[in-house]
């Protein structure tokens, strides 16, 4: 699915050319392939065209029209059309028509209207189109004395945009800049929507977001809203552009003629059309998202909810895109996710989930906001656990398509943040874990991490009975997923063993780490991806942690766990990474004077090499909080209690250079750390002579 919903893809418009009679439609063959036949051998004869004369040069530009009339008649609105023409290589003849220098007015009608529906809705079409050169010669059109022309010739391109494939604009480009204007600036409305939709195609990143703001574009689109639907609906879309993710920009258009951009947006909210208003509230979105600080008026962020709500009433696609754009709305934010509370936003979403049918975009996208909503708040995880709703949730865990699946997982790790509903029985723990970890073994890797994120919640909710997912057999196929290839797998299967460890007795710590072996745990530890590295850490950290004998884990098998942590220390970047080490070792260091000495050799290995100094130091140095503090709570684990080996211990620190460093704390800016400094420095002078101080 996609992170944010959009306006949507304008249909295929037929072109505005007169359609063959029957009886002419009868003179010629239709078939595709005598079609293309004709057309690939219709091209004008000497004389023909504009300026050309004689008969046969008539005849053959009237058969190349009719040709393509006929193709364009078929194609349009029918997919499968499409694709046999493709086949019979229909597109570059068609193309060549728009190239012809002498070809009539009616033929590059037909022959724009005819290339655009290819490109339209088919990816293979709008290739093809690419492939044959037809941008430069529909843009050549565009100034073409002929209006019937350059309409179809602007309708062309329109739909070749709605393409990806579609080529970007660099309008950091001066050349390219003065085009697009010049389109804005156009009186054909088709050729002004068209510089609206290459502004949205091609608008990606904030040095051309800032040139089409420098450059006038914003107050040229808003200009433009009182055009028609499609002109309207294509600068709003255009405006977001511009906008999004760009503070700056965002904040120049909301200061931009004293507050007139946002306040014509705002007012499009109410606006007649069902897409017009979803584009507003998408444009309204885009702007609060980049600069919140001109979109704090509570009253518009609660008429954006219920907007957005009852758009969920309208057919097609905007019904199934409005879901979708509230969930942009109130992602991350507690705020917005209490006022959607308070417009029955989880009760309205519910009815219309359980009145439609799981096989449609909509029901994806219902799930995902209703996922959003409980993502915070309690009282909307228990507003959404009705019978009916849960029996849905589950139903849609095993539904055929993928969307569907992943929707609904999203759904379950949200409300089983929350120990109430997964012990409350409201949602069986034995019928959610089976059908989740079935999806585990799913044919789609976005299904599997769905799934896993979903564990991983209830792995922590199911604390007091754990048992349950241990012996439901997820923990193998964990194991199984932390050795694939995608790197997302890897992580969140870490992630859902390192939850499943937490807490866990000897007994059920030692089955894992049998499942898991130490080998495995090794290779996690040194993975390519720093995030795997840090939740594999965090892993080691919970199997260490509450018993002293599970450091034989970390430090035995010929301290192959214990040394790969080292090297990670030694050569890691990550501060995360870092962080996790740290408290593995501090934990391992509290156990007994063995695994003490085991941590010391790992800190200050006996090396040639005296003159690098220890990764302690460097720790120590950081300006991260969390990783001084864990440094400082390992060495205070590595000298205390008193007594003979910790006071070699210090000896080994201060020659290294580390009680140095610690001493250099004293008035550590965080709190914590330095009330740590302190305590390190007075077991310092416990465990050793009044010269270390």
């Amino acid at each position: 699915m996609p992170a944010t919903a959009n306006g949507g893809a304008r249909p295929e418009e037929a072109a505005a050319a007169t359609s063959v009679s029957s009886s002419a439609a009868s003179c010629m063959g239709t078939r595709p392939e005598e079609l293309t036949a004709r057309l690939a051998g219709s091209g004008p004869a000497p004389g023909a065209g504009c300026g050309g004369s004689g008969a046969g040069g008539e005849a053959a530009e009237h058969e190349r029209v009719r040709a393509l009339r006929e193709i364009k008649n078929q194609i349009i609105g029918n997919r499968t059309k499409k694709l046999l023409y493709l086949r019979l290589g229909a597109v570059p003849a068609v193309v060549a028509a728009l190239a012809e220098p002498g070809a009539s007015p009616a033929a590059l009608v037909q022959a724009a209207a005819a290339a655009g529906s290819f490109a339209c809705g088919v990816e293979d079409g709008a290739r093809a189109v690419l492939a044959a050169g037809a941008v430069g010669h529909l843009t050549r059109l565009l100034v073409h004395p002929d209006e019937k022309v350059v309409d179809a010739s602007a309708r062309a391109l329109r739909m070749i945009y709605q393409s990806k494939l579609a080529p970007k604009f660099d309008v950091n480009s001066g050349k390219n800049m003065d085009f697009v204007l010049s389109l804005l600036n156009s009186e054909n409305e088709n050729v002004t929507e068209l510089a609206a939709n290459i502004i949205s195609h091609s608008c990606e990143n904030s040095a051309e977001q800032l040139s089409l703001c420098s450059a006038g574009v914003p107050q040229k689109l808003v200009s433009l809203f009182g055009g028609s639907m499609n002109l309207r609906d294509a600068c709003l879309d255009s405006v977001t552009a511009v906008i999004r993710n760009n503070s700056e920009v965002a904040k120049r258009f909301a200061s931009m003629d004293h507050g007139k951009g946002f306040r014509s947006v705002v007012g499009l909210i109410h606006d007649r059309s069902p897409r017009t208003r979803l584009l507003a509230c998408l444009c309204l979105i885009a702007l609060g998202h980049a600069s919140p600080c001109h979109f704090q008026d509570k009253q518009i962020k609660t008429k954006l909810i219920m907007v957005l709500l009852e758009l969920m009433e309208e057919p097609g696609h905007v019904g199934d895109e409005a879901p979708l754009a509230l969930t942009t709305l109130i992602k991350d934010s507690l705020e917005l996710q209490k006022q959607a509370l308070t417009t029955n936003a989880v009760e309205k979403l519910s009815s219309h989930l359980l009145a439609n049918s799981l096989e449609t975009k909509r029901a994806v996208t219902i799930l995902l906001a209703l996922s959003e909503l409980c993502s915070e708040l309690e009282e909307s995880r228990s507003q959404l656990m009705s019978a009916e709703v849960s029996t849905l949730i589950l139903e849609a865990l095993k539904h055929d398509w993928a969307d569907i699946r992943v929707a609904a997982c999203s759904c379950l790790k949200n409300i089983s943040r929350s120990p109430k509903v997964i012990s409350g029985g409201r949602l069986s723990c034995d019928t959610v874990i089976g059908s989740l970890i079935q999806l585990l073994y799913d044919s789609s890797a976005s299904v599997q991490v769905a799934a896993l994120g979903a564990i991983c919640n209830i792995a922590i909710s199911l604390a007091p009975r754990k048992s349950i997912l241990l012996h439901s057999g997820v923990v193998s196929q964990l194991v199984h997923l932390s050795k694939s290839m995608d790197p997302t797998l890897r992580l969140k299967s870490v992630w859902a063993l390192r939850n499943i460890m937490f807490l866990q007795s000897p007994k059920d710590k030692d089955f894992i780490v049998k499942e898991l072996t130490l080998s495995t745990l090794s290779s996690l530890i040194c993975d390519s991806e720093h995030f795997v590295q840090e939740r594999t850490l965090a892993l080691v950290h919970n199997l260490v942690d509450g018993y002293v004998e599970s450091a034989n884990y970390v430090i035995g098998e010929d301290g192959m766990v214990i040394d790969a942590i080292a090297r990670q220390l030694n050569n890691a970047s990550a501060p995360g990474v870092c962080i996790q080490g740290m408290l593995v070792l501090a934990n391992i260091a509290a156990a007994n004077e063995m695994t003490k000495k085991v941590v010391m050799n790992a800190l200050l290995p006996h090396r040639t090499d005296s003159i690098k100094p220890s990764f302690v130091v460097k720790f120590l140095q950081s300006k991260d909080n969390q990783l001084r503090l864990a440094t400082l709570w390992c060495l205070l684990n590595l000298i205390y209690p008193k007594c003979e080996a910790s006071s070699g211990r210090v000896i080994g620190l201060q020659n290294a250079g580390v009680i140095q460093q610690v001493k250099s704390m004293i008035n550590d800016p965080c709190l914590d750390c330095k009330l740590r400094v302190r305590m390190v420095l007075e077991h310092c002078v416990d465990n050793a002579d009044d010269c270390f101080m």
